[in-house]
């Protein structure tokens, strides 16, 4: 992500902190002063900054510390709650419901991606099982209906608009009842842009505003704009009342910043993230998570959510008992990278936990590539082969065959089988130590019980190469108490290492 390079510097100063023996004023300010320049290289907005910095030491405010308090857990703490209290205006957006239209509006000035934006909006709610269409309402750039036209023909999504007519409030009206008369959930509406602010398109808006009633006006909000963009959300709320708001175009060299700060002008919440072309370039937004990963924390809880969202728990009792035994096929294995696909680009996924094989590693399509190579190498093997009746480590012969079969070179066989043997005995260690019996409710009894214990079972269970990619024992154990608290949500199922 584009921001990488400001998380980097806020964990650079979170850590000189984590490194002093006496936690003073002095201290405090200094890590202050490193997090503010940080913030103002990425653009955010000068008074954005100083309000925050502010806050985060009222927050902290050492003076007042009782004794045997940890102050470098409530400084960390106060900088997490903060930078997520900048982004979260505490407004909830539109929640989409089944069986009834949800009438989505999208604004913004022309170039800011809200053409491409509503492609990926359609496809993240068409992958949830919503039926969803789109009407393109823009009159006024030259290839906005062929451009969502295009796009709502490769999703398959039905689609609303006219070559002929010039009247933008007539084609969202039309479309619209077009829509609801043929019970569609999600009925998306695409409006015309302007190079700049004008009178003409606020009034524009308005019309089609009125016209349609929306659930949700998103406000499409361009990246790259710098510290524009702060004017550009405070007279669009003023024109017409944001819902909630899209960022666009976090990739290239935009600094983002300034786009994530401005938020605050509209009042309205961050709904997603977009970077890149493609459809799956499009990322729900949660403070919490988003600024925990910034710092570089890892976001179990949003995995969790993400998981429960996307992949269904039918075969996951029968799989964690098999867990239970320490048994951990290749054919289990494909199943976790489906799984794991259909997340979204693995390099997300990467952020959210640590712990994958480092031979799997790699940014953008390159480790989704790496994955799915993996899974063509299994597409070529017997039923035996992958079930573990058959050991391919033994057969240079079977080797061979399954990298001609893949189209892959027989070392790219054999790394996935190390990769398959480092995960089977990791699931065979914990499971024989007696961590994955009962699952979630019983692990969690386990960890407030006994923690030493299973501090020292997770030594013993795993590799300490991947222990310390993971962050140590502690901090595998602060990930496994986390998912543990989201039992009735899903818990630990569906992750399956």
């Amino acid at each position: 992500m584009v921001l990488q390079e400001l998380g980097s510097k806020l964990t650079a100063a979170l850590h000189k902190m984590q490194s002093v023996t006496v936690i003073s004023e002095e201290v405090l300010d200094k890590m202050l002063k490193d997090i503010a320049a940080a913030l103002l290289e990425a653009d955010v907005n000068v008074r954005v900054v100083m309000e925050l910095r502010k806050a985060i030491k009222t927050r902290a405010n050492l003076e007042e510390e009782s004794a045997g308090t940890n102050r470098r857990k409530m400084i960390q703490k106060a900088v997490v709650e903060e930078l997520a209290g900048m982004l979260d205006p505490g407004v909830k957006a539109h929640e989409m419901k089944k069986g009834s239209p949800n009438v989505i509006m999208f604004v913004g000035l022309q170039g800011a991606g809200k053409t491409t934006t509503i492609a990926k909006f359609a496809n993240h709610y068409l992958r949830k099982g919503f039926k969803c269409c789109m009407v393109c309402a823009d009159t006024f750039r030259a290839g906005a209906y062929d451009q969502l036209r295009q796009n709502a023909t490769k999703l398959r999504c039905p689609f609303y608009g006219s070559y002929t007519e010039a009247d933008p409030v007539r084609i969202a009206q039309e479309g619209v009842d077009q829509f609801k008369a043929e019970k569609y959930e999600v009925i998306i509406v695409d409006t015309s842009g302007r190079h700049k602010q004008e009178t003409a398109l606020f009034e524009e808006m308005q019309e089609i505003r009125a016209a349609i009633e929306p659930q949700n006006v998103i406000f499409v909000l361009d990246a790259t704009q710098g510290q524009a963009v702060h004017e550009q959300a405070s007279s669009f709320h003023e024109a017409i009342d944001i819902g909630s708001v899209v960022i666009t175009k976090l990739d290239g060299h935009a600094k983002g910043g300034g786009a994530l700060s401005a938020v605050a002008a509209t009042g309205a919440p961050i709904l997603f993230l977009g970077s890149g072309e493609h459809f799956d370039d499009f990322e729900p937004f949660n403070a919490h998570s988003f600024v925990s990963r910034l710092l570089g924390m890892g976001d179990m809880r949003g995995l969790v959510e993400q998981i429960k969202d996307t992949i269904g728990d039918d075969k996951q009792p029968e799989l964690m008992e098999k867990f239970s035994k320490g048994q951990f096929t290749l054919r289990d294995m494909y199943e976790q990278f489906e799984n794991v696909m259909k997340l979204g680009p693995l390099s997300k996924v990467m952020a959210m936990i640590p712990g994958i094989p480092s031979m799997m590693g790699g940014e953008g399509d390159e480790s989704n590539n790496r994955l799915k190579r993996f899974m063509y190498m299994m597409d070529s093997m017997t039923d035996d082969e992958l079930d573990a009746k058959v050991d391919l480590n033994k057969s240079a012969s079977r080797i061979e065959r399954v990298a001609r079969g893949s189209g892959c070179h027989p070392m790219e066989v054999q790394m996935l089988l190390k990769c398959h043997k480092q995960f089977e005995s990791v699931v065979s260690k914990m499971g024989k130590s007696g961590l994955m019996k009962g699952g979630d409710a019983a692990m969690a009894k386990q960890m407030q019980r006994n923690p030493n214990q299973v501090m020292q079972q997770l030594h013993k269970a795993m590799d300490p190469r991947m222990l310390q990619q993971m962050g140590g024992a502690q901090n595998l154990m602060s990930m496994m108490q986390e998912m543990s608290k989201l039992e009735g949500e899903g818990g630990m199922k569906g992750l399956g290492f």
